[in-house]
């Protein structure tokens, strides 16, 4: 499987993201003349080759009118109450600021691919509600600094038209370095991760490093990004790597302040998977069967991949339930403390498991007791085909015939499935 794996120990911005991507195509001026073509007034945007703690990457440079921007203060949330009436209200903001509507608007008319004009309205929105649910306001009242927020723009932009263009089928990123300590913005000093960026970091694994660096190393546009295209988070799987890119930051640190990315085949294959897992433990010797039950219905509503028990016997010879919980690595906290609050346990029991599943597929399959949802596997050298139980239960009571029968249906269509 054609695989991009970000590696984000020094956190990720736009610019840093566009760099590291802009490294792993061959034709780089091509592209620098594909974005510098778009329609941005007096905009220009340029590579650098930069060396830092000795590895040279690539920092991207955004100008107007030949001025570097400055994105550190490029978000303000206004309302109308400081405002005798609407008009007042628009007109005090047309000229230095710029709106959500506004952004699509500009983008939509964007010489590109719908799929990056779809891909972008997409990271902006992230960004958008995320400033909105911070500042418990509207959305239509989050306003960018319109000289400020160009910048952004460009690398969103520009980082779409890169996935596009790379297409990878499977987007690895690592755990995210947020940093630590404080930021300043326009309405003071913030903690790191600012607020914004935290919000969009939801339910995806980040960390920050007291003792390297204490700054922002992750901002809103590049964490906006990341989620939107990261199709899971873990360190770097096996892969053979073709090609590595290093997006350079602004900041100067004692660590090289980059994002490394890498661009090959996992060792999978096409038709193969593996990922991470956790699974959590507990023994429970004084819980009721109702109360059992309530946890494991729980546990399954808030997302676990699977819950089961198993009879046991524990110390002093007392019969005993033994309690699994399978879920994702990044969310693993969040299913300790749902076990610990709704079970009699003490403690919680954790292992990483590394999970190794066949490639999926949902397909309609149209029999004699009617369209039955059958699902393909495939991978490592084995080939499976299993109907969807309740559409075989369904079909039985319809037609008034054994499970057995519409099973059978399946089963002997298996070759015709695999065909399709």
């Amino acid at each position: 499987m054609k695989t991009l794996y970000l590696e984000c120990s020094m956190g990720a911005s736009g610019d840093m993201l566009m760099g590291a991507l802009l490294e792993l195509i061959e034709d780089k001026i091509d592209f620098l003349k594909q974005i510098n073509s778009l329609g941005f007034l007096n905009l220009r945007v340029n590579m650098k080759s930069v060396k830092k703690c000795g590895i040279v990457g690539t920092h991207m440079l955004v100008s107007i009118n030949k001025k570097q921007e400055d994105t550190t203060q490029n978000v303000r949330i206004d309302t109308q109450q400081h405002y005798k009436n609407k008009r007042d209200y628009y007109n005090s903001n047309k000229n230095n600021l710029i709106n959500i509507k506004k952004i699509k608007n500009v983008i939509r008319q964007l010489q590109v691919s719908q799929n990056v004009k779809n891909n972008s309205l997409d990271i902006y929105r992230l960004i958008a509600e995320a400033e909105a649910d911070v500042h418990r306001c509207p959305v239509e009242y989050i306003h960018f600094h319109e000289i400020g927020n160009t910048d952004a723009l460009v690398d969103i932009i520009g980082v779409c038209m890169l996935i596009e263009y790379l297409k990878p089928e499977e987007i690895i990123v690592s755990p995210i370095n947020v940093g630590s300590g404080f930021t300043s913005c326009q309405h003071g000093m913030l903690p790191v991760p600012a607020p914004a960026t935290a919000r969009i970091l939801q339910d995806i694994p980040i960390y920050n490093d007291n003792n390297s660096v204490r700054d922002e190393l992750c901002t809103p546009t590049g964490a906006a990004i990341i989620k939107h295209f990261a199709t899971n988070f873990k360190q770097m799987p096996r892969m053979c790597v073709k090609k590595i890119g290093y997006g350079m930051g602004t900041k100067n640190f004692g660590i090289a302040n980059c994002v490394r990315s890498f661009l090959g085949e996992t060792e999978t294959g096409t038709r193969e998977t593996s990922d991470t897992i956790v699974k959590l433990e507990c023994n429970l010797d004084d819980m009721t069967g109702e109360a059992m039950g309530f946890a494991v219905d729980l546990l399954l509503e808030k997302g676990a991949l699977d819950v089961f028990t198993t009879p046991i016997q524990t110390k002093k010879s007392r019969p005993a339930i033994l309690l699994t919980c399978m879920c994702d690595e990044h969310k693993s906290d969040f299913f300790i403390e749902l076990m610990l609050r709704h079970t009699t346990t003490f403690g919680v029991r954790k292992n990483t498991c590394d999970r190794y599943t066949l490639k999926r597929k949902i397909s309609i399959q149209k029999t004699l007791y009617g369209n039955i949802r059958v699902k393909t596997g495939e991978g490592y050298s084995v080939k499976k085909v299993k109907p969807e139980c309740d559409d075989v239960i369904k079909a039985a009571r319809l037609n008034n015939v054994s499970f057995s029968d519409v099973n059978n249906i399946i089963n002997l269509t298996k070759k015709k499935i695999w065909t399709k």
